[in-house]
């Protein structure tokens, strides 16, 4: 990961002054417990199979959908961002995409189930250009039964 005192003072200059945006509400609500929670994971490492296209940084260029049962083979990241290193990802891919981790945790009972689809934004997007997908992506989440997200930022 880019530490802010390495990198160019142009970069580190226009990253500190960006606004970090406050909401009025708190649309927080209590879960069932973990025992009850159908997990998925929600990644903006730009995370894609290997049979999709890469992502662009084009307005609309939205999400992938990441099968469950993928091997780890078959996922690539096509995150384009100068600043993050993809060699953690390189060694394990659950450091991006945790989902034998997930499996253990439903295989001991510890949650209930892990999510058939698992889903990946490009992390580079300015997250205000993707409140349409991320609101339809909400209703596809939830008619699947998810009421546990798993958020893995990049």
């Amino acid at each position: 990961m880019a530490r802010l005192e390495l990198m160019p003072e142009h970069e580190r200059k226009h990253l500190e002054s960006l606004e970090c945006q406050s909401f009025e509400t708190h649309p927080w609500v209590e879960g069932p417990p973990l025992r009850d929670r159908r997990v998925a994971i929600v990644s903006t490492a730009g995370l894609h199979r290997r049979e999709d296209r890469p992502f662009t940084f084009d307005p609309g260029d939205d999400y992938r959908v990441i099968p469950g049962d993928i091997r780890g083979a078959d996922l690539i990241m096509s995150h384009v961002s100068t600043n993050f290193d993809h060699s953690g990802f390189q060694q394990d891919w659950n450091v991006l995409f945790p989902i034998d981790r997930l499996q253990e945790l439903a295989d001991e009972g510890i949650i209930g189930s892990v999510a058939d689809f698992h889903y990946s934004f490009m992390g580079a997007i300015d997250p205000s250009q993707m409140e349409q997908e991320t609101r339809d992506l909400a209703g596809i989440i939830k008619k699947d039964g998810v009421n546990a997200l798993l958020l893995v930022p990049v």
